[in-house]
């Protein structure tokens, strides 16, 4: 049996297989926590298990979700779509009015509200592929724009306009009703968030994947090759967009309404600056964005409107009372120190731990 530190067959050292475990045990460690009352002072205002902490971690998974499918788009396909909020929007509102306009219980509403975003992905998605490069995102962003549009105007009363409508809780569970049942939407979220891993990491794995790969690379070798990139695209594009719609419906749940700023294109964007922040293309990345996003987002507005900033100068007083310039800030940092994003940290780190170890070694040899 090999000792510590010494390697295994597959040249692997005992703490690095321990390590590959690492998703399962982070899955168990969400999991438990509603069960606990560990205080994070920093990071949550609460103890980790409190109503108010659980929500803000299910919005954080929430969003982490949302751009790992954004990401099947931008880092697996070489996709840029500013539309993306549409299908997102598509699956909230839908459900929504499936349950105040035709009275359907929250499951039959949800595979409705899942149903339409999948086939908005998919009329549009045939229309907006038909161009490539920049013209393929200026599209995307007039039906972004559009839905937009109609979701404000209000048509017949459905949407609420800007006020938005709220989800109606006689046709939902007892058990996702009430601050006291905010755990078990606390694992929903927990749940699309494994869901979509899982359907993303299959995907890229597959066949198709690799297909994806290649027209991110080179779209007309794989021409050559006697493949029709089309129609992987709008798979790709059909299988985000059905993604988005789900977790709009884990967005119905946890706010309790659909809202129009879920269809705007800022929403798009914000997916967009997530993907970025995390590391477009990479497992894990998109997900770490999002979650640093989303919680910087929350925190960073907490502290606008303390009463610390509140008593500082204007001149500092008038930007720190801005979330938005503090997250702008926050990104062009990490994205000019750490271009690729945070997912390509540890790489940098062990290619700068290998390139310093190496003029050691060789004034070693010299000095011998």
């Amino acid at each position: 049996m090999p000792r510590t530190g010494e390697s295994f067959g597959d040249g692997s050292t005992p703490l690095r297989r321990a390590l590959r475990w690492w998703p399962i045990t982070l899955l168990i460690l969400f999991l438990v926590a509603p069960y606990s009352a560990l205080p994070v002072p920093g990071f949550l205002d609460g103890p980790l298990g409190s109503p108010g902490s659980l929500q803000l971690i299910a919005l954080c998974l929430l969003y982490g979700a949302l751009a790992t499918g954004y990401d099947l788009l931008l880092g697996r396909t070489g996709l840029l779509s500013f539309g993306h909020a549409l299908y997102f929007a598509a699956g909230l509102y839908c459900t929504d009015l499936a349950m105040l306009e035709l009275r359907l219980p929250l499951l039959p509403a949800a595979a409705a509200g899942i149903a339409c975003a999948t086939l908005l992905a998919v009329l549009l998605g045939a229309v907006s592929l038909r161009v490539t490069g920049i013209g393929f995102s200026m599209v995307t962003l007039a039906f972004a724009q559009a839905g937009a549009i109609l979701v404000q105007r209000n048509p017949g009363g459905l949407t609420g306009g800007e006020e938005g409508r709220a989800a109606p809780a006689d046709l939902l569970p007892s058990s996702l009703v009430g601050i006291g049942n905010t755990a078990n939407l606390y694992w929903i979220a927990l749940g699309y968030l494994v869901l979509t891993l899982a359907i993303v990491h299959v995907t890229v794995g597959s066949p198709i994947g690799r297909v994806w790969a290649g027209i991110r690379e080179n779209e007309r070798r794989v021409e050559v090759l006697g493949l029709r990139p089309y129609g992987y695209k709008l798979i790709a594009f059909v299988v985000a967009g059905a993604l988005a719609g789900a977790g709009g419906v884990v967005y119905l749940l946890l706010t309790g309404g659909a809202t129009p700023q879920a269809a705007t294109s800022d929403a798009t964007l914000a997916l967009l600056v997530m993907v970025v922040l995390g590391g477009s293309g990479t497992r894990w990345g998109p997900l770490l964005g999002g979650v640093l996003y989303t919680w910087a987002g929350h925190r960073l507005g907490d502290l606008a409107n303390s009463a610390a900033v509140a008593d500082l100068p204007a001149v500092l007083r008038v930007p720190l009372s801005q979330p938005l310039f503090l997250l702008g800030g926050l990104f062009v940092v990490v994205v000019y120190l750490l271009p690729g994003g945070l997912a390509r940290l540890p790489a940098r780190l062990r290619a700068a731990r290998a390139g310093s170890a190496v003029p050691v070694r060789i004034r070693g040899n010299e000095a011998a």
